[in-house]
């Protein structure tokens, strides 16, 4: 995995611009610890940061070539799980390899198939390919949206990254959040509409959407979406393909020449994947593998059990350390510690984010970086086998709204009164834009419509979220994260399995059970739902008072130009009181808290203008 940056300009010599370059490549050292590199043109520029997973000697970027006459250089990060077949196939084509790296790969199926190389890729990625003499640059980012690409489009040029820091860092865009951004913060944060970002004139590739700028204009095209197909399997079948699509993703995703470890929360999707890697070892004759577990000191003291978190995680890790026969590491996050860490998390993402979700992921990958450089991790399960309860619950499953944040009136009560009198609007039309686009077949029954509905919520709102938190919390510490279940060729056949297959006997993520049940713990095979722990400790709650009531008291900061303050302190002398939490299941009354502390540091940090 890496960091990527770029910049086209069709009038400046982008080649004097030495200390722009060189900062823009600076702000993704953290993406790329062991290398960097550049090509640089009069009116182009490619910049490379590089973490080295496969084949450290031979993958340097960026890389260029030769073919037809025209010189290719490409800049890449992630990973392909296909590179094999591929490389197979190029060759029988006619192309010879230097390397064993996927870069290569990636860069002459480019040079044979144009923009139709992207139908031939399984993995995670964002590239850019530049053709000489023409100057066509292309953009590419996965099908699923796990490696990011986000863009500034101007006049004379683009300028692009796979972090929103590498453009600001160009000095070509002044960070400014408008009302539609401050919807985006406030009303719909810490998920983003597909393709935009908070600040004003940012935009992202969407998942599964490559773009060609030739000079002049940015020409946007999406080879993948969700396609509603008949599903022509029966249940047994479909048990059978489930469980070899998802085992088949995880195997290739074994593949790494750095020390690789594995998350492991006790929960149904990571003991999978831990299980399925333990077993491909064992065959191999390979070492046992690595898991990592994070929790909070004192949580087990403070824990409580609710509908979204119904139990803990301790007895479960046991079950699958011995089931596994594991080495295992637990880390243990203090609660100061991860108070602090918002703040780099909030540099690590760009933008205010999880809160405590992110700082603990942050602090948990720290952790890991010390002795590994991938892990693979079970995240977007829940998202693509209906795992939540907003699934399973009608009362919520047929309201037409955001089940994650169905109400407003907790981000409204935040905001000085009559501040973006649109923000209920607009996050209706986000999710009607959403579910209006849905592809769906004249047979779906109501239930199953409604199902394709979800899963279009979830895929583009809730899981891009996800990803997003778990690739720059990851990458902040140079450490890759794969995550199988977010091999495309898994989502498509979960998109257009019926809902009374995919809940097989009534439970949440139901075929996903019975497809490994021969291979896990009894008590892990049907253990309930239980999300990414969170901290309990009051501790916690009491930093975030005080620091909030630190920015309300100082008149100066951004922020107190949109804050309700009567509205805030009634969050922190209330906290019980809270209705709906203001982000799935896991931001209630701290993290509510957090998130205003890490909008103000944003805001500040980033010098952000605030445009109303």
């Amino acid at each position: 995995m890496c960091g990527i940056a770029g910049w086209f300009d069709n009038h400046q010599d982008i080649s004097e611009k030495q200390q722009q370059l060189r900062a823009m490549s600076a702000g993704l050292r953290r993406r790329g610890p062991d290398e960097h590199g550049e090509y640089i043109k009069r009116n182009c520029a490619l910049l490379h940061r590089r973490l080295s997973v496969i084949d450290p000697e031979n993958g340097q970027q960026p890389m260029s070539t030769l073919y037809l006459g025209e010189k290719y250089t490409i800049v890449y990060n992630g990973e392909l799980y296909n590179t094999d077949d591929l490389r197979l196939e190029l060759m029988v084509a006619g192309f010879s390899f230097s390397t064993r790296s996927d870069t290569e790969v990636l860069l002459k199926a480019y040079c044979y198939y144009k923009e139709k190389c992207v139908e031939k890729l399984n993995g995670i990625y964002a590239f850019a390919v530049l053709e000489e003499p023409s100057g066509r640059l292309f953009l590419c980012r996965d099908r699923i949206g796990v490696k990011p690409l986000f863009y500034h489009l101007y006049n004379d040029g683009i300028v692009f990254g796979s972090e929103i820091k590498a453009i600001l860092k160009s000095g070509i865009v002044t960070p400014a959040i408008d009302e539609e951004g401050l919807n985006e913060l406030f009303f719909l944060g810490p998920a983003r509409t597909p393709g935009r970002s908070f600040l004003k004139g940012i935009g992202e590739l969407l998942p599964g959407q490559y773009a060609i700028y030739d000079g002049d204009t940015l020409t946007c095209s999406r080879y993948y979406t969700l396609k509603a197909r008949p599903h022509e399997d029966d249940e047994q079948a479909t048990i059978e393909h489930t469980r070899y699509l998802l085992t088949d993703a995880i195997e290739r995703q074994l593949v790494t020449d750095v020390p690789m470890c594995f998350f492991l929360s006790g929960g149904l999707d990571s003991s999978i994947i831990c299980q399925t890697a333990a077993n491909f070892r064992k065959r191999n004759n390979q070492p046992a593998i690595d898991t990592y577990s994070v929790e909070y000191r004192d949580n087990q003291q403070y824990f409580t059990a609710s509908l979204f978190q119904p139990n803990a995680d301790y007895d479960y890790i046991r079950l699958m350390v011995d089931s596994t026969g594991s080495n295992h590491h637990e880390v243990i996050l203090d609660n100061e510690d991860l108070f602090n860490a918002l703040y780099p998390s909030v540099i690590a993402r760009d933008v205010p984010g999880y809160v405590d979700i992110d700082s603990s992921l942050l602090l948990f990958c720290r952790e890991i970086k010390r002795d590994f450089t991938v892990a693979l991790s079970g995240e977007c399960a829940d998202e693509l086998f209906g795992g939540y309860p907003w699934y399973h619950n009608h009362e919520i499953l047929f309201e037409d709204c955001f089940p994650w944040s169905r109400e407003q009136g907790i981000r409204r009560q935040v905001l000085k009164d009559g501040l973006l009198p649109r923000g209920e609007e607009y996050v209706r039309q986000r999710y009607l834009d959403t579910v209006h686009s849905v592809d769906a077949l004249p047979t779906d029954s109501p239930v199953d419509r409604r199902m394709r509905e979800m899963f279009a919520l979830n895929y583009y709102w809730f899981m891009q979220c996800l990803l997003e938190r778990k690739d720059r919390c990851s990458m902040y510490s140079g450490l890759e994260v794969r995550v199988p279940f977010c091999d495309y060729r898994l989502v498509d056949y979960a998109y257009n399995m019926p809902w009374k297959l995919k809940a097989l006997n009534g439970r949440e993520k139901g075929i996903i059970r019975k497809a490994f049940e021969d291979y896990l713990p009894h008590d892990i095979v049907y253990r309930k739902k239980s999300p990414y722990p969170k901290t309990h400790n009051p501790v916690y709650m009491r930093l975030c008072c005080e620091k909030v009531r630190e920015i309300l008291g100082d008149p100066s900061r951004r922020i107190n130009t949109l804050l309700n303050q009567a509205g805030v302190e009634d969050i922190m002398e209330h906290p019980d009181a809270l209705k709906s939490p203001w982000y799935g299941q896991l931001m209630k009354a701290p993290q509510i808290l957090a998130y205003i502390i890490e909008a103000d540091y944003w805001m500040e940090s980033f010098d952000v203008d605030i445009l109303v």
